[in-house]
Formats: structure tokens, sequence, C-alpha cells
């Protein structure tokens, strides 16, 4: 039998005649996107994961039989025949899976108890808000118009990066974009405040802030209808397995191409020998070597605390000097409440409610950026994610890093508190809304963005980086475009991930392809990508090892 080749971390020098070595920092969706690619290109790669899990932000955690899936609410790419979908067949991640599709984006529920259910499918939803007020039929209108005109385009460029794109591609992308260009120049300059600020009803003009569950604040109209309509083609649904199935989903692709990922393994620092990249050294002081170094963790962390601040130009100074801290530029932070409740729950219908609140309630949520809850019946997105006869609620809101991270180092039982506050507030209002649930509760887990940051690393608990269309989205993309993913003064090295490619899990995973790509130009090895074809029914075992995120959950009704 030949003898199986294993790569050599040891040394630096490159074996005489061997694949390329690369060794990934990070094993999220990004990071095990990049190993998927170069393995498949023929390169050897090894991942170093800090936690005891894959996924990253894409994960989940369990307690009582409940599992808490914590990222995906919506996942580009869910139908086939487009190039999102094309990435997540690579990467395995939809393998032998259902897709959960919903006729509606979103519920949300004004103060006075009216609604709105902004449905996918722009004529029922064109009904449904004319009935709610006449007097903004032309707004209305106009707004479903555009949607419509959003659902006969199908453009989802995420196979290769612009600086690579064959003729054939980018001709392929015009013929898209250029008789769309007037629908997508007017929906990207028009800001959703703006639009939604010139309905004369009330609730309307906060609602349509609100159809991403909360409102991110800074967003123009597109990505609204653009979103939307995908959902509308089932483009934009929920896979089985929720976030930490995704990942795991992923995680086996990457180890069937042969690659190797290590949990529980902390980066300290990148090792640079004249002015190139040749591995990395780890908390435990072990030294790793490599032909190529990845980043594809947190990017505040990369530069200063990996590369020591060390390799940065005007662009990398303007994003992290200026537009990091800087209002607006950073998805917020958000916190999570979970309940396990026994028996099912009516919802209307509705997965997904964004509840308005008055200014005295929201005052009572500790760290509220904005007067909203959000409240999704995680048991009806995908199976397994509650025992047998029992629901599962996540609640979320948007909410300031500093203020728990602040308080969590000054003050670990006024931090513990708090949280029982925020558990108490939800319990109190589902009790109002749904009269008699709150003898049914069995549990509350809660998850602060200082959790987020302590388990992720994630600047500021932000789970998706930078914001689309913020002062950062323009500088970002000369990350991939100009600099390929690359830092100044620094070959041998690149970074994947929401820091160079924005928010959101299909770009991240298009992120490690772009990745690949690049390296093997550099390289000069054949790029190659092929769907997975996995056909193994999915099925809860498969998520593995769930840890409990708290050894102290919290238990209302009694104090911490």
């Amino acid at each position: 039998m030949p003898v199986k080749y294993e790569p050599d971390w040891t040394t630096r020098d490159p074996r005489p005649g061997g694949r390329p070595r690369v060794i990934i920092i990070g094993g999220g969706v990004s990071g095990m996107s990049t190993g998927c690619y170069a393995q498949m290109s023929g390169m050897d790669t090894r991942i170093f994961e800090k936690h005891v899990l894959p996924g990253g932000c894409c994960t989940a955690w369990s307690r009582e039989g409940y599992i808490f899936d914590y990222c995906i609410e919506w996942l580009i790419g869910t139908a086939p025949g487009n190039d999102a979908n094309q990435v997540w067949r690579e990467l395995g991640a939809l393998d032998g899976k259902t897709v959960r599709d919903f006729e509606m984006f979103n519920k949300v529920v004004g103060t006075d108890g009216r609604s709105v259910t902004f449905y996918n499918d722009p004529d029922r939803l064109q009904r449904h808000l004319l009935e709610i007020s006449p007097a903004d039929a032309k707004l209305i209108k106009a707004f479903c118009r555009d949607l419509r005109r959003f659902i006969a385009i199908e453009l989802y460029p995420f196979l290769t990066p612009p600086p690579l794109q064959p003729l054939r591609e980018k001709l392929r992308t015009l013929r898209t974009v250029l008789p769309a260009f007037r629908l997508f120049w007017r929906t990207a300059a028009t800001q959703m405040h703006t639009f939604a600020d010139r309905f004369t009803d009330p609730l309307l003009r906060k609602a349509f802030r609100n159809i991403f569950f909360q409102d991110p604040q800074g967003f123009p109209m597109l990505p609204f209808l653009f979103n939307m309509a995908g959902a509308y083609h089932g483009n934009a649904g929920f896979p089985q397995g929720g976030s930490l199935g995704l990942a795991r989903s992923i995680e086996e692709r990457y180890t069937s191409l042969g690659g190797v990922i290590n949990y529980r393994a902390r980066a300290e620092r990148v090792l640079v020998e004249n002015g190139r990249a040749v591995g990395v050294e780890m908390r435990n002081g072990e030294r790793h070597y490599a032909d190529h170094v990845v980043s594809a963790c947190d990017g505040y962390t990369t530069i200063y605390g990996l590369l020591e601040g060390k390799y940065t130009n005007p662009t990398i100074d303007k994003l992290y000097d200026d537009l990091l801290t800087k209002p607006g530029n950073l998805f917020p932070a958000v916190f999570s409440v979970f309940v396990g409740i026994d028996g099912d729950l009516d919802s209307d219908g509705a997965h997904s409610t964004t509840y308005l609140l008055g200014s005295d309630e929201a005052a009572e949520l500790p760290g509220a950026l904005q007067n909203s809850l959000v409240v999704q019946l995680r048991s009806q997105y995908s199976d397994g994610f509650a025992p047998p006869g029992k629901s599962v609620l996540h609640c979320t809101y948007f909410s300031d890093f500093e203020y728990w991270q602040k308080l969590r180092a000054a003050d670990r039982k006024d931090y513990r508190s708090r949280k029982h506050a925020a558990g108490e507030f939800v319990r109190r209002f589902l009790e109002r809304r749904y009269p008699g649930i709150g003898e049914r509760i069995e549990l509350v887990d809660v998850a602060t963005p200082a959790t987020t940051k302590r388990y992720t690393g994630n600047f500021n608990g932000s789970i998706l980086a930078w914001k689309a269309f913020s002062d950062a989205e323009d500088v970002v993309t000369k990350l991939t475009n100009k600099d390929r993913m690359q830092l100044p003064g620094l070959s041998g090295f690149s970074m994947a991930g929401q820091w160079v490619s924005m928010g959101g899990l299909i770009r991240a995973a298009s992120s490690g392809r772009f990745l690949a790509q690049f390296l093997c130009q550099e390289l000069g090895v054949r790029f190659r990508a092929w769907e997975s074809g996995g056909t193994e029914p999915w099925h809860r075992d498969r998520l593995g090892y769930l840890p409990q995120l708290d050894a102290r959950p919290v238990r209302l009704g009694s104090a911490e």
C-alpha cells in the first residue's frame, strides 16, 4: 500500500515536492471554508480554534434537552440553481438537510396592539398593507412594485473575487445589472428611514424599519428588498440543524478532504521572518510552521494582537483607528434570552415577531439600544431544538457592549443580577401576551454581549463585524479588490472572514473561496472546487458535543 503523505508542521522549510502548507487561525465558517477550498486545490491545511466547537458565532449550546440556536435567522443560498447555493453545496453545508421556508419575513406589533406582517409575496403584502393604511397606497404600491422587480433578478456574486473574474463572468453580471441599474441605484441611495418616514400611519413608519427584526439603522432600501426577494424564491430559508448544524456539516466536509482542526488551540502570535509570515506561536509556546498563514478571526485581534500592529497602511488605519469605534460602522451586539416552555405555543403563524416597546417599558431592559424586543419561536425553525412536547423561544434585543463589559469587570454579582432582571422582564412580557405561559416556563438561559466577546473574541461582541452601507464598506471593499485580502509589507499572510468581506454567513463562506483563489494564483496552483454530494439524512446526533454556555443559568423567581 502507498504510504500516506503527512505534512510536517515543525519545520520552516517546505518539503521538496510537497503540497503547500497553510495554517488557518479560527475555525469559524470563513476559516473552514478557506480550509475546504485549499484542500480541494491540493494544499495541506491545519486550523487552530480556541473554542471547543466549530463555527464561531454560528453556534448553539444546550441545557436540559433544549438546544439554543444562536446565529442563523435566514440563510441566503438555500434554494438550488444559484451561485450562493453552489458555495454551500461545495462546502457540504446543506447535505442531507431539509430547509424550512416561511411565508413571511417578520411580523411587527405596535404598542397599541396593531400589527404588520411582512409577507414575501408582494401581492399578498400589498393587499395586507392597504388594509392597514389606505391613505399610504402610493408608498405601499411603490415598495411592492420594487419587490416584484427584485424578485425578477437573481444576482449572487459569491464565486469569484472581482480582480480574478474572467470576462464571461463579468459580462454575465453586467447583463443582470445594467437593465436594473436605476433600480439598484435608487434603492441603494434611499435610506429606509427616509422612506419609512413618508408613511402617514405611525405603525408603518416604525414597522418598515424593523423588517430585519430590529432596526439596523443606516440601511437603504436595497438590502430589505433583496432579502425579501430571496425569501420569496425559497433562497433565504432555515436549514435543518440550524447554526451549529451548518458549522458541523462544513467541519465534516473539511476533515473528509483531509484537513485537520485542533480545538482548545489558541494562537498568540504570527511568526514573521524577513517580512514573511512563516508560522504561528501558540499560547502553550508550541510553534507550527507553514508556507502561508491565514487569519480568519477578529480583525482587531489579528492586526494588533497576532501581528502587534506592525503591518498597517492608510486603509487599515482608517478602519481601525477612525471607523472601528465610530457609531454606525459596526453591527450592534445582541442580548439573548432563551426560554424553554412545556407544551406548544400558538404564535398566530408568525415564527418571528418584533414587539415595539414604549419608552418606560424599554427602560426596564438592561443596556437596550432600541425600544423593541424580538421573539422567535425557534422550535418552528427546525426539528430537535426542543424536547418532544416542548417549545423554545429566542428573545433578543440590540444592546450596549460597554454596559455589560464594564459591569462584568466591576461587579460580577451585579452583572448576574442584571442578567436575571432581563430574564424576568422577558417572563413578564411573555405572560402578558400569552396568559398562563409563566407557569410553563421550565428554564431561561441568558447570553450578554460580554458572553459573545468571551467565546468568540469578536470586537465589542459584534456578531457581524462591519455594517454594510456604512462609512466602512468602501474601505473594507479595498481589502479584497485592491489588497487581495493581504496586509502591507507582509507576504505569506492573508485575512478571511467578515472583517474583510462584511457581514452575513454567505459572505463569510465566500471570503474563504475568494482567498483560496488568490492563494492558488500566488502559489501557482490550480483552483479546484466541486460539490460534496453528501446524501446521508441529517439528524440531531450529528451536532455532536453540546456544551452549556454558563454553569449558572438564570433561575426566575429566585435571586442569584
